[in-house]
């Protein structure tokens, strides 16, 4: 999360002239960059400015990792934007019980429509205390199993259906010489995610929620400290390419890894079947991606269909705003963050599926239908859809999280220890 900060105005939304601070624009609003879903934003915003008779928005947008870093910092120095981009969940329940962004129950009950146009699921990670602080937007993303049919195909081997067939593909692959996995291992949160799977087969959904829930020593329970052993297992086999610690995901080094014939797997979020057919040449329209839901463990208490990821990504409106330009902001999540338009555009030229209910007819349309019906059918049909560790619990919990998941990796701790240290950093929460 300490990579350095990489900011870019959209010019024709208006610029940033300091943190929070409109320029151009009558309000503001932060967001990722990265396309092709930063395009897409963008549009969101040059169509509510052309339609808005309210005011304007003005852009800033981030890199990933830097904007939880800058997102943080200028929230706490009440020089938020009027909207804040999340992933809703632990950051969402510390900026509203430190009366950082609004309450918008009222306003939901008066404007039912936005409620009842989105997925019901979603709206989980935005709400505290049985309030609404934050809005679903966008795409719902499940983590998926990526895996390269040629290199498949070259070892004569099948996709893993379970946790043993995977470990049986470690040697295989590195015999030929082939990385088994792709992973991203200096961002963390990649990482976590085989941490997060894991506890769902192994522990099932109870496991998992009685860590995003902050329930007293969750680490602790054996089904967890499994979990962990087996992550271990994995990278004492050589499971993941050398030099992982290295690979950066910003940069989709991961997702090249892949589709460059050098790795056989990764697991990452359904966000980057796009830039992957974006950046991959033929790997995605020659049909060389394959992908999966991530294999089950043999005994284990989790659910095959349960999947772990976003359920969606948030907007909150910030309490240091001004009445006008709250009032923008409304009108924004009402209609612009997330119209027919902006659902086509999502589908079409992201490859993802938006939050938005009564869209079947223009999955089937899209360019890449099977993915896209594979998507909507891990999310809809998901026994459990457990939200991200790291936006789940509390932000300063979440960065013990990523460092504990780094030195596990490394193999500088045992999973006992990993587990101490993360109980008693939830405890302080």
């Amino acid at each position: 999360m300490a990579t350095p900060l990489a900011a870019g105005a959209l010019a024709a939304c208006g610029g940033s002239s300091g943190p929070g601070q409109a320029a151009e624009g009558d309000a503001t609003i932060w967001f990722l960059t990265g396309e092709p879903k930063e395009a897409i934003r963008r549009q969101t915003v040059e169509l509510f400015n052309e339609r808005s008779e309210v005011g304007d928005l003005a852009v800033t947008a981030f890199q990933n990792d830097a904007y939880k870093t800058k997102i943080r910092t200028s929230i706490g120095a009440g020089q938020a934007p009027t909207l804040i981009f999340s992933w809703g969940g632990g950051s969402v329940r510390d900026w509203a019980e430190a009366g950082q962004i609004e309450d918008l129950t009222s306003w939901i009950e008066e404007n039912p429509e936005v409620k009842e146009r989105l997925f019901d699921a979603a709206w989980t990670p935005g709400i505290v205390d049985e309030k609404v602080y934050a809005v679903p937007h966008e795409t719902v993303q499940p983590v998926v199993l990526y895996y390269n049919k040629k290199l498949f195909d070259q070892v004569g081997a099948q996709p893993p259906a379970t946790w043993d067939d995977l470990m049986a593909l470690v040697p295989v692959f590195n015999a030929a010489g082939i990385a088994p996995i792709s992973l991203a291992g200096q961002s963390r949160w990649t990482t976590m995610m085989w941490l997060e799977f894991l506890v769902e087969r192994v522990g099932g959904q109870e496991a998992f929620l009685a860590i995003n829930e902050n329930q007293p020593n969750p680490w602790s329970n054996p089904d967890v400290i499994q979990a962990l052993t087996m992550a271990q297992d994995l990278v004492k086999a050589g499971g993941f390419v050398d030099g992982f610690t290295s690979v950066v995901a910003d940069q989709n080094a991961d997702q090249a890894l892949l589709y460059t014939d050098k790795a056989a797997m990764l697991l990452q979020g359904s966000w980057v079947y796009g830039s992957m057919k974006a950046d991959g040449g033929d790997f995605v329209p020659g049909g060389n991606l394959g992908y999966q839901s991530f294999p089950v463990v043999t005994g284990g208490k989790g659910d095959p269909t349960s999947t772990v990821g976003n359920p969606a990504q948030y907007y909150s409106i910030s309490a240091d705003a001004t009445e006008e330009q709250k009032e923008i902001a409304r009108a924004y999540l009402a209609d612009g963050a997330l119209n027919d338009e902006i659902a086509t555009a999502f589908i079409q030229e992201a490859g993802e599926v938006p939050v938005l209910k009564g869209i079947v007819d223009q999955l089937s349309e899209s360019p890449d239908p099977e993915w896209m019906q594979f998507v909507y059918d891990v999310a809809s049909n998901a026994a459990f859809f457990g939200q991200s560790w790291d936006q789940a619990i509390s932000p300063t919990a979440a960065e013990e999280l990523l460092n504990n998941i780094a030195q596990l990796f490394l193999l500088e701790i045992d999973p006992q220890t990993f587990a101490n240290n993360m109980n008693a950093a939830q405890a302080a929460q």
